[in-house]
């Protein structure tokens, strides 16, 4: 991590599931000077931080106006992990996602590229839509087609960068479906693993969506699962590898269906499984994407070579040692993790 260690990492979203790993990860590899950014208001996410070290925080409205004054609050900045956005894929207000998720990503990237900053920022699989297209880090950004706001105020922000020729001075990291300790606060946007522990200590079964498609059975949907701790790992490789610019897919490269990720809780709690299928509301039946796997061949080219760690050993650990003793990462659960 020489790189980054040669100067301050400004992280956004730093209290939240993926920017507060991605500080944990930072502390792990000796990086403490950390800029953290993130919008608190009266959610318990705060308590992210708590195990954590960083030199300073900000709330997301102060940075950007620091931003726009090129204050000396901000000197010292080499790397920048903008994970700050809205992530609810079920907002409906297209104004606040494109204000959150596209202008403020601008002003921040127009920002660090005048400087010579490293940015690397969030994306989402949600932009390849219901990959009928693929779901290539390659493709032409022109045929995708989210299903979503969320998905398309992601692909609004990649788009601008291409079309202003700043894409391959980035790096914009397109998460598939991450999971993993410090993500208690998301609400409805938690992981099934973080909520079917909850479902199976109360009811003792999990619940899952039935299919609406006839080519997918109950609970047979896939999705690339990936544990949080692999992302954030692969996110710092790219941050640190001055030849790679654009978008890379941050998955595990194997999907696997919401059937077995319910087994494997089961396994981790060591229950007998209980799966009970219920209606997926009519809203989502539209939008909703029944197979996501991510191509990693840019990822293997940009040099990452560790192996994504097996679901059922990422449930387990997630379940164990976070989950059961309400924990969150720094904690100390996670001493002999890998990050």
């Amino acid at each position: 991590m020489q790189g980054i260690r040669a100067g301050r990492v400004l992280v956004t979203g730093g209290a939240g599931f993926i920017g507060s790993a991605l500080v944990w990860a930072l502390n792990r590899r000796g990086v403490e000077d950390v800029l953290v950014a993130d919008f608190l208001g009266d959610s318990e996410k705060w308590r992210n931080l708590t195990p954590l070290s960083y030199s300073d925080y900000l709330e997301a409205d102060d940075l950007l106006a620091l931003v726009e004054a090129d204050s000396g609050r901000l000197r010292g900045i080499s790397t920048v992990l903008h994970m700050g956005a809205c992530s609810s894929t079920t907002e409906r207000d297209a104004s606040y996602l494109v204000r959150n998720n596209f202008e403020y990503t601008k002003k921040l990237a127009t920002w660090a590229l005048a400087r010579g900053i490293r940015f690397v920022y969030a994306s989402s699989a949600a932009t390849y839509g219901d990959g009928a297209r693929g779901m290539s880090d390659e493709a032409d950004l022109q045929t995708l087609r989210p299903l979503n706001m969320y998905g398309y105020s992601k692909q609004m922000f990649d788009a601008w960068a291409r079309t202003h020729g700043l894409l391959e001075r980035l790096v914009g990291v397109k998460y598939f479906n991450v999971f993993g300790p410090n993500e208690d606060h998301k609400g409805d946007m938690r992981s099934l693993v973080q909520k079917a522990y909850h479902q199976v200590l109360e009811t003792g079964a999990i619940r899952l969506f039935k299919s609406h498609r006839p080519e997918f059975q109950d609970g047979e949907q896939r999705r690339d699962f990936v544990y949080v701790k692999d992302a954030v790992a692969m996110t710092l490789h790219l941050a640190e590898n001055p030849q790679a610019g654009g978008l890379y897919n941050v998955g595990t490269g194997q999907a696997a269906t919401w059937n077995e990720l319910a087994r494997a809780v089961f396994a981790a709690l060591e229950r007998p499984v209980r799966i009970e299928y219920v209606d997926m509301p009519e809203a989502l039946r539209g939008k909703y994407q029944y197979f996501t796997q991510a191509t990693v061949a840019r990822l293997a080219s940009a040099g990452w070579t560790r192996p994504a760690t097996p679901l059922v050993a990422a449930v387990k650990d997630y379940v164990r040692n976070y989950l059961v003793p309400d924990a969150r990462l720094g904690d100390g659960a996670d001493e002999g993790s890998a990050a």
